[in-house]
């Protein structure tokens, strides 16, 4: 009867933790990227009893109780839930997350990111988000215009930190293009590009086509005056002279007015070839031109995409990739240190962190992730109550067997010896 009390209290104790796990998965039921718990049980040694026989068909023991063997993580995924800002991340498949305050770093599956102050990517209490920098950001300036930023080595990975002024360099016009018909009659005719110089200022290319005297037969022949000037026209940066010669066809043979300076840079001028730029017949006038070049822009904002990089946004028009947010791995999630319910530390039982590669030997993410979405957490209400309620109850019928087995003592010891 003692041997009662003693496995009704293994049976109160074990079940007790098995509440306590149930009632926090449903507690953080609403907690983005929060990993649910289950309560493995095992039972104690047995007892063998002292058999009649040695030779008997059955092995005879009483069982001693039971133990919370071990709360192992619930790896399924959390349902999807939409989200207003771009930052906010969710993992598809396999992986986690990297943050990193003070000390180590922490994983999680919790995307709730944003920028600060500072325009730090960082989680709402203030953990930096962990990922590779782009080596194209130097002194407040973009240095080149990446479409992806390569994820670095694991142990390469740092605070995603970015500055909170970036400029987006001027590119300079190199290259004007003109397209159009001048006629075969006399009339002056002016074809006009708007190119950039490396001050940032937008120009005006010019270029003034007159019928050259006299003219060369077959064929005719244009004198063509470039200007450049600012858009005010109040001020001329330089002026240059050639001819264009053109077929009995109207189709252009060659061009001596090859390029122009534009405030300290050259632009090469293409009046293109044959019937393709610049002709001279019929008699419609028509004129177009196109010119590479770019104004510098300010810093509109940092984004982060779907497969992780974060974009800066320009005023000018242009993105450009500047980090990647990292995704870790490991061989076995269970081993993870719990630090919090959605928040993990890496063990001995974990592995150590990785990542994913291609073919190639390249690093990846190894994993699909959506932006304007965060994970919520992966404990379904409806299993959470079934198992208190079987909890509940296991526990009841142990506090039973406590209960009987004092009766039976006091039963015991109320009787005459």
């Amino acid at each position: 009867m003692s041997q009662a009390f003693y496995t009704g209290i293994n049976g109160i104790k074990a079940h007790q933790y098995g509440i306590d796990v149930i009632s926090d998965n449903l507690a953080n039921i609403s907690t983005v990227g929060f990993r649910g718990y289950t309560t493995e049980f095992s039972s104690l040694f047995e007892e063998a009893l002292v058999t009649a026989s040695d030779f008997s068909s059955t092995s005879s023991g009483v069982g001693i109780g039971t133990k919370l063997n071990t709360v192992a993580m619930n790896e399924s995924k959390g349902v999807f839930q939409l989200s207003d800002r771009s930052t906010d991340l969710a993992i598809v498949g396999d992986g986690w997350f990297g943050i990193q305050g003070e000390g180590k770093p922490l994983y999680t599956r919790d995307g709730a990111f944003l920028f600060d102050k500072n325009r730090d990517l960082v989680t709402n209490d203030g953990q930096y988000v962990l990922g590779t920098m782009g080596s194209n950001i130097n002194n407040g300036v973009l240095t080149q215009q990446l479409a992806e930023v390569e994820l670095g080595a694991v142990d390469a990975q740092q605070k995603l930190q970015f500055p909170e002024d970036l400029l987006f360099p001027v590119q300079p016009t190199t290259e004007a293009k003109f397209y159009g018909n001048l006629t075969s009659g006399d009339e002056i005719r002016v074809i006009s590009s708007g190119i950039i110089d490396a001050q940032n200022n937008r120009n005006n290319l010019r270029l003034e086509f007159t019928k050259s005297v006299p003219q060369v037969l077959p064929g005719s022949q244009w004198d063509i005056v470039g200007t450049v000037e600012n858009l005010e026209g109040t001020e001329t940066y330089s002026t240059s002279s050639g001819v264009a010669s053109f077929d009995d066809a109207g189709a252009l043979i060659s061009n001596t007015l090859t390029s122009i300076n534009n405030n300290g840079t050259d632009v090469a001028i293409n009046l293109g070839t044959g019937y393709e730029g610049v002709t001279s017949l019929g008699d419609t006038f028509s004129s177009s031109s196109s010119a590479n070049g770019l104004e510098a822009g300010d810093l509109l904002g940092y984004d982060i995409n779907k497969n992780g990089e974060v974009i800066a946004t320009f005023s000018n028009g242009m993105q450009s990739a500047v980090g990647m947010v990292a995704v870790y791995h490991f061989q076995n999630d269970r081993g993870l240190e719990r630090v919090s319910g959605s928040r993990f530390a890496e063990s001995q039982n974990s592995g150590r962190a990785i990542f994913f590669q291609d073919e190639n030997g390249k690093n990846i993410t190894g994993t699909d992730m959506t932006n304007f979405k965060l994970e919520g957490s992966n404990v379904e209400m409806a299993t959470g109550l079934t198992e208190i309620i079987i909890m509940q109850r296991s526990y009841d019928a142990n506090s039973k067997s406590i209960t009987t087995a004092d009766e039976m003592l006091q039963k015991a010891l109320s009787m005459d010896a």
